[in-house]
């Protein structure tokens, strides 16, 4: 049978259709119509596409025979594509052409033994682990190597970061502390009166944000903030190829980008930590002084006896720890995202859930190296 335009032909015989010609725009228009009702007379399950007379097919042809396809599967017919010439086959999958049978939205994974699986999985996780200690020696590398020489690096950026980092931190992590405060006070405090020890809730609260709470709430609060958006921002640069872009200019990403954001997380984590313990000790006074009728001179001397330096530089330890925790892995999900918009938000969430487990992680550690089989006065 022959279509309405000379340039391309179809024959049908039995369960196979063959083409002739070229399937270009000026063909496929009038032959898919012709070509579909043809193919519900077939009586068979399987129809076989011969393409072997096709010498030129565009990407109208390529939408052709997909639309072919996907009209006879709906008739309860399934396609295979005999016969292709290499440069039909090419053009095919330069369009990514799929058998309308298969599955468009996903690829097909083959499906292994547990012990594969497995395997598979922690290949993936070492490999992970490769990409996240590289981003790591990198920045540790170049962020010693900036103290000495500042080439490559924003002029003025480490005080854009800082300011971005700390001082707009500064509200919500004071806020966050003055609750802390306030409420671990307010609930020790109604136990403590009950044995005339209101007094020590000073110590309580002293040794509580001091050795956990300051620095974790604080760490938490710019894992979520922060780390957020370090992550976003390098995602952003990934997908837009901005970082290419510095590759190809002969700057290094993790230089121009990271060092500077180490730098500022350094520097004001450790000083917004000091705010939270101060704020979170006054959150306790306000309740010392109104529900426990306490005088403010007698709490301050109970919270100065109760102070000790230890306490306060593991405080300070821990931040540098959690803040490097946040800014490494904000850096590695950026750089590791895979898509567009999407991508970027997936790898975002996952920086802050990842930051704030290893964060809560590496607490514990501290914790345990510190005062594990100590008493309180360690």
């Amino acid at each position: 049978m022959m279509g309405e335009e000379a340039q391309a032909e179809y024959r049908l015989t039995g369960s196979r259709l063959r083409f002739e010609g070229s399937l270009v725009r000026q063909a496929v228009p009038s032959l898919l119509e012709q070509v579909s009702q043809e193919c519900t007379r077939v009586d068979r399950t399987t129809l076989i596409i011969d393409l072997s007379g096709v010498d030129r097919i565009d990407s109208a042809g390529v939408a052709f025979l997909s639309e072919l396809m996907m009209l006879c599967r709906q008739a309860g017919l399934e396609c295979d594509l005999a016969e292709v010439p290499v440069s039909i086959q090419n053009t095919l999958n330069t369009f990514s052409f799929r058998l309308s049978g298969e599955d468009q939205t996903a690829e097909i994974k083959e499906t292994g033994t547990l012990l594969e699986n497995m395997g598979e999985r922690l290949y993936q996780v070492y490999l992970n682990l490769q990409d996240f200690f590289t981003v790591v020696s990198d920045t540790f590398f170049y962020a010693a190597r900036g103290l000495l020489n500042g080439e490559g690096r924003r002029r003025g950026e480490v005080l854009k970061q800082s300011i971005l980092i700390g001082t707009d931190a500064l509200p919500i992590v004071g806020l966050i502390s003055f609750l802390i405060g306030f409420i671990l006070a307010l609930q020790s405090a109604a136990q403590l009166r009950q044995f005339g020890a209101s007094i020590y809730v000073a110590d309580l609260i002293v040794i509580s944000m001091t050795r956990e709470m300051g620095p974790i709430m604080t760490a938490i609060a710019l894992a979520g903030r922060s780390g957020s958006a370090i992550a976003s921002e390098i995602a952003n640069m990934v997908v837009t190829e901005e970082t290419d872009a510095l590759k190809t200019m002969g700057l290094n990403p993790v230089r121009y980008v990271v060092v500077p954001k180490f730098y500022a997380i350094t520097l004001t984590a450790p000083m917004l930590t000091i705010l939270s313990m101060v704020i979170g000790i006054f959150g306790a006074l306000v309740i010392a002084v109104t529900y426990l009728n306490l005088s403010i001179s007698p709490f301050l001397n109970e919270v100065a006896n109760a102070l000790f330096l230890k306490d306060v530089l593991t405080g300070l330890l821990k931040s540098f720890i959690f803040a490097w925790i946040i800014v490494l892995v904000g850096a590695y999900y950026g750089f590791d995202v895979k898509g567009g918009a999407e991508g970027v938000g997936r790898v975002t969430t996952a920086s802050v859930v990842t930051s704030i487990f290893l964060v809560i992680l590496a607490d514990s550690i501290i914790g345990l190296i510190f005062y594990f089989g100590q008493g309180v006065e360690g």
